[in-house]
């Protein structure tokens, strides 16, 4: 039993050590999407502008038919003029003419605020794909880094469960299964030392004939306050 004891304990540190490097990987591996969604929201970025741009670039589009029909328009009423015999007719016509020629100015100032506004997003989308591909640099090779980190984690972890398939197969089936059990509910945790006379697991004084069964080493022994398996622990 004494072996025993001594191997479950080691099967302890195993699978905390296990359990270790799995917190780690998980960090990682959430580090690695929190570097994808970096780029994500960066390509994002450049998506809004671009539909931006486009809405404008179809707006000024819009402005620019508008434009040719005023000036169409201003066109046949001047034509018109010269045929015009009345006063009052001709009169009329030149007051679509001039309205026709201040709708035009107006036309052609929004079309060089949409030009405006158009430069300046082409800059920004720009400086923002520059930016992208500066990023998508800097974030391959940080994904590098964690990924060689992952990838040590894994070996490990491989290296570790070997040694636990040799200690468990080693280990009667109903300790084993006593000591899942524990881990399940003790957070991990199924064997603790004793020392001095107290259960290092939960920081209880032990029954003094308990702890002197301890000694003896033939049998399971657990703490009645916390239910972990007990090894003794001496200095």
């Amino acid at each position: 039993m004494q072996k025993n004891l001594k191997m479950l304990d080691e099967l302890q540190e195993i699978d905390l050590k296990i359990d270790g490097f799995k917190g780690e990987m998980n960090a990682l591996v959430t580090e690695l999407a929190q570097l994808d969604e970096r780029v994500t929201t960066a390509q994002a970025g450049i998506t809004e502008k671009n539909s931006e741009l486009a809405l404008i670039e179809e707006e000024k589009g819009s402005i620019e038919e508008n434009l040719t029909t005023e000036t169409e328009n201003i066109n046949r009423s001047e034509a018109r003029l010269k045929e015009i015999k009345t006063q009052k007719e001709y009169q009329a016509v030149s007051k679509e003419i001039s309205t026709a020629r201040k709708l035009k100015v107006e036309l052609e100032e929004q079309i060089l605020q949409k030009i405006g506004r158009i430069e300046e997003l082409n800059g920004e989308v720009s400086q923002l794909t520059e930016n992208l591909t500066a990023l998508q640099g800097n974030i391959a090779e940080q994904k590098g880094e964690v990924q060689a980190k992952i990838d040590r984690l894994e070996a490990d972890i491989a290296t570790d469960t070997a040694n636990r398939e040799t200690l468990t197969a080693a280990l009667p089936p109903a300790m084993i299964r006593r000591y899942t059990q524990l881990r399940e509910q003790r957070r991990g945790i199924a064997v603790v030392k004793a020392k001095g006379g107290s259960c290092l697991g939960c920081n209880m004084n032990l029954p003094p004939q308990l702890y002197n069964t301890l000694f003896r080493g033939d049998e399971l022994i657990t703490c009645p306050h916390c239910q972990r398996i007990l090894v003794l622990h001496q200095d």
